[in-house]
């Protein structure tokens, strides 16, 4: 059986590694079948290049992962295209990930996929493809949705897998690591490789506006990833590591027993995470800096106590403040993120947020708020449809969700046309401020160029 994996390009300059391909990808081949990744990333093929592939070269199954985003959707609906033309379609057209996730009957439909594969994909997709080799029914497979027809299927949904060091690692043998690991991020220099690494799968907090595929929270072991990233490092020349948990720092103990791992292993890399405030002291911060820690992006969300209750973030502003001064002081950067459109929020919640951020600002990050989105699974989209400000998946999708900038739902009282003024005010700030910075910092570099006679100097360069 031949399985191929699709890559989509998602206009990036540079793309991040497909994490969530590579460990299917890694599942299918360890269970003997043949898989090829398809690079439309990579190579910025266009869709009919995908058709045309597809027509001289024969395959059973053809797979892609797919978040939520309303570029990413609008992309599936066009590969889905490519696909359903193709002379030689597969047999099975297969879909995953976070985006056909939670409404798998409306994915079906609108891309005439054959297949939803609901959340983790690496024990579901061996049993898709079992059935399909021995032409069994999918009835007794957990975690899927199927077409029959024109009836839509939908099946128990499937344990999360507990022991995620049972997970093989990311096929990364498959793919370009040559040009993966030129992404840049904070703090990197022009002599950096970059590579994602998961260190857990799973989050301990409920936030109203986040949708995960599966609950709880589940660490892999730290010995097993610095194995990972000691592979990484001797095959690639990795040395800057970017944690792609949804929070690393889930507790200060698996902080303080992660950076020792670290340490005791002798590793030397960069790495950044993401991170909770409450969390954010200064010893353990310490502890992180000292393990090669750079950055930490936090989800603020709001600087408005009364907003973060109602957003379920478990969180106040006196720990966001706090923890980002604790942050700043040891020496680690910090990503601000804030949302704003909120239940509760206006005009009020909006100022304090960016007031906060032009006080914080350590000009490693462009700062910019954006509006909040209610994605399918979360709790703020069956809330909006609830409040019948949203009908369902295809209102979403089709009418509301057309740019991460601008509204889907409208969660305040304030009307829309005020509502973007007023982000368009936040934004300018916010912007201005950056560039105001980033001014004073190559002026500053010039000055040091030609008043001291910088023989470091190497020309200016954006990267």
């Amino acid at each position: 059986m031949k399985v191929l994996l699709i890559a989509y390009n998602n206009d990036s300059y540079i793309h991040v590694f497909p994490q969530g391909i590579a460990y299917i990808a890694a599942a299918i081949r360890n269970a003997g079948y043949e898989v090829e990744i398809y690079s439309q990333d990579v190579y910025r093929y266009e869709e009919e290049h995908l058709t045309r592939y597809l027509n001289k070269n024969k395959f059973d199954v053809v797979g892609i992962g797919i978040i939520a985003g309303y570029y990413q959707y609008r992309k599936l609906l066009k590969i889905s295209v490519a696909i359903n033309n193709s002379k030689n379609r597969p047999n099975y057209y297969i879909l995953g990930g976070h985006g056909p996730t939670p409404e798998p009957e409306y994915f079906l439909k609108k891309t005439k996929a054959d297949i939803v594969v609901m959340g983790e994909g690496e024990e579901t997709i061996i049993e898709v493809l079992s059935a399909i080799s021995e032409s069994k029914d999918f009835k007794e497979v957990k975690g899927i949705a199927y077409r029959v027809e024109d009836k839509v299927i939908v099946n128990d949904r499937r344990a999360p897998i507990q022991d995620v060091d049972s997970i093989l690692m990311p096929a990364y043998d498959m793919f370009p690591i040559h040009y993966y690991r030129l992404l840049r991020l904070p703090h990197s220099v022009n002599g950096d490789y970059v590579m994602p690494v998961l260190s857990a799968r799973g989050c301990t907090f409920n936030c109203n506006f986040c949708y995960r595929m599966d609950s709880g929270y589940r660490p892999r072991k730290s010995e097993a990833i610095m194995e990972e990233i000691a592979y990484l490092q001797k095959d690639y020349g990795i040395s800057y590591i970017d944690f792609t948990d949804e929070l690393l720092m889930a507790s200060k103990n698996r902080v303080v027993e992660f950076c020792g791992a670290i340490k005791k292993t002798k590793l030397r890399f960069k790495w950044f995470c993401s991170g909770r405030l409450n969390y954010a002291t200064q010893d353990i911060l310490k502890i992180m800096k000292d393990a090669g820690c750079v950055f930490i992006n936090y989800g603020i969300e709001s600087f408005d106590d009364d907003a973060l209750r109602k957003m379920n973030k478990a969180l106040t502003t006196r720990q966001i403040t706090l923890g980002i001064e604790a942050t700043c002081k040891v020496g680690i950067s910090a990503g601000y993120n804030i949302i704003f459109g909120n239940i509760g929020e206006n005009r009020e919640t909006l100022k304090k947020g960016v007031e906060f951020l032009l006080k914080y600002d350590d000009g490693a990050q462009m700062r910019t708020i954006r509006p909040v989105t209610p994605y399918p699974g979360s709790p703020l989209y069956y809330h909006a449809i609830e409040k019948g400000i949203l009908k369902d998946v295809e209102d979403f999708y089709e009418n509301k969700h057309i740019n991460s900038d601008l509204l889907s739902v409208n969660f305040t009282d304030m009307c829309d046309e005020e509502f973007y003024t007023c982000l368009m005010e936040a934004n300018t700030a916010l912007l201005e401020n950056y560039y105001k910075n980033k001014l004073k910092e190559v002026t500053n570099i010039t000055r040091n160029l030609y008043l001291n006679k910088d023989v470091s100097f190497r020309g200016y360069r954006q990267t």
